[in-house]
């Protein structure tokens, strides 16, 4: 039985963001219920309440009020609270403390120690890890996830300047924009990011035809899944099935994404993730 039902959850996200993706995918096929708040991405208004200003944000109330940052320290702490029932979720959280850094750039950011583990006891952990490989497996493709996949989205989404406006026209579709603000945010923003997207390529060490680094790392990901398991959880999804597809989902509807379907082995595996979450765990 899971200590789910005193669990009130409400998520701040942008739609089309892969990290608040990867949350919901994980929320989904737990079967947890939250409630979504749309971030308006210019003016972020709705998490003027936080000193951290970027999504997703997962406001969680069990007995207590309490906010997590950064998708997979979310997704860590929820999943242990789920499974171990010693611990209170704000004894979880506290487990993944925030480390401040400077980067290359000079600017401030927050890194999470131990963020891609789950705090289990021995007992616990035998359970949901028979053995020790597969945890090793499992946080070895969720960091490369956060390292690698999600930075090869938004070079192929905005690869050129038509997929730009196409992707900023899905954008201002699904987010929480005003009419105006929409119009302006739809041109600017789709050459804004056609730009971005270059040095980002640049940063990353992409190569010329970025479509070529995702449809690589999309078969690395089907090739390590393998052809004698259904996920790399098994005959369920671990955290990384559910991190990977949660990354990719943002894509839907876009050229990159059709591109993908056509040029690598992805399908199978990834309907496969559509109807488990559908259906939610088993």
């Amino acid at each position: 039985q899971l200590p789910a039902g005193n669990l009130q959850l409400t998520l701040y996200q942008y739609k089309t963001c892969p990290f608040c993706s990867k949350v919901r995918a994980f929320l989904d096929y737990h079967g947890l219920p939250y409630e979504i708040v749309e971030v308006n991405p210019i003016m972020r208004k709705e998490i003027k309440f936080s000193s951290y200003r970027k999504v997703p944000i997962l406001l969680a109330n069990a007995g207590s009020p309490l906010q997590l940052n950064d998708s997979s320290v979310i997704i860590s702490a929820i999943k242990t609270y789920l499974i171990s029932k010693r611990n209170s979720l704000e004894e979880i959280v506290s487990f993944y403390p925030p480390m401040k850094t400077v980067t290359e750039q000079g600017k401030e950011v927050f890194e999470y120690g131990n963020k891609y583990w789950l705090m289990l006891d021995e007992k616990e952990t035998k359970r949901v890890y028979p053995v020790k490989e597969v945890r090793v497996e499992e946080m070895k493709w969720r960091k490369w996830v956060d390292d690698w996949l999600v930075h090869l989205i938004s070079p192929n989404v905005y690869r050129t300047p038509r997929e730009a406006l196409a992707s900023f026209d899905y954008i201002v579709r699904e987010g929480k924009f005003g009419t105006v603000e929409g119009f302006f945010a739809k041109y600017m923003g789709a050459v804004a990011m056609f730009f971005i997207s270059k040095r980002l390529k640049k940063r990353h060490h992409l190569q010329d035809n970025v479509r070529e680094d995702l449809y690589e790392a999309v078969n690395e990901w089907v090739k390590a899944v393998g052809k004698h398991r259904l996920f790399m959880g098994g005959n369920q999804p671990n955290l990384a099935d559910l991190a990977v597809y949660g990354v990719l989902r943002v894509m839907e509807g876009l050229e990159a994404f059709d591109d993908m379907m056509v040029h690598t082995k992805i399908q199978p595996w990834y309907q496969r993730m559509e109807e488990v979450i559908q259906k939610g765990e088993v």
